[in-house]
């Protein structure tokens, strides 16, 4: 079994999403002890933001150089993505949505005729159906009747990863966090959904 990791989080230490999506990659090897982990950290090595090289890649304008490199770049994050048996994605909330850093990442592989292709019902996706597991972390309230803030993250997240043909998508949420009280309400929540998907063995 091959596990993609995507961690977002800006912080190296201390971060809630980073130590949930950790905790979900443990008790996915705790199934699959076999299974092999490729990491992709976006805060510790971001990905360029999408330039005029990468539009010419996709237009299929055949230039050397820049957009030959930004189409490499593009087919080999692809490549990590059709080649994960399960996708785990680490990320806290930013201004409601996904951090800059994750964005870029979807930037490159949410690609027309490699992870997608338009049809007359819509977009259709190309990739092969496997669990996702998100961790989402935000310090303010985003869902249930306390929430005081919009959620654009959580309905763009499944959008981008229904559009490549990703459909098995499992949530684990943290929120409050700014909170201490809140914070270890929301890991005790947490830890219980855990627990109820990946039942430890006795």
């Amino acid at each position: 079994m091959n596990i993609l990791h995507i961690s977002a989080s800006p912080r190296t230490a201390g971060s809630h999403s980073a130590r949930l999506a950790a905790a979900i990659v443990e008790r996915l090897q705790g199934i699959h002890p076999r299974a092999q982990v490729v990491l992709r950290d976006l805060s510790a090595e971001p990905l360029p933001h999408v330039d005029a090289a990468y539009a010419d890649a996709l237009a299929g304008v055949a230039r050397p150089g820049a957009a030959s490199d930004a189409a490499a770049r593009s087919d080999a994050l692809i490549t990590e993505l059709e080649q994960a048996d399960a996708l785990v994605i680490g990320t806290p909330m930013h201004n409601f949505t996904v951090p800059s850093v994750l964005k870029s990442w979807i930037d490159h592989v949410l690609r027309i005729h490699r992870t997608f292709a338009p049809s007359p019902e819509g977009k259709r996706g190309l990739l092969r159906n496997r669990p996702v597991y998100l961790a989402l972390a935000s310090g303010g309230l985003f869902l249930g009747e306390a929430a005081r803030q919009p959620d654009f993250l959580t309905p763009y997240l499944r959008a981008v990863l229904n559009t490549m043909g990703l459909y098995d998508l499992h949530f684990f949420v943290l929120q409050g966090t700014v909170r201490s009280e809140q914070a270890a309400a929301a890991w005790q929540q947490a830890l219980a959904l855990l627990d109820q998907r990946f039942p430890r063995a006795a």
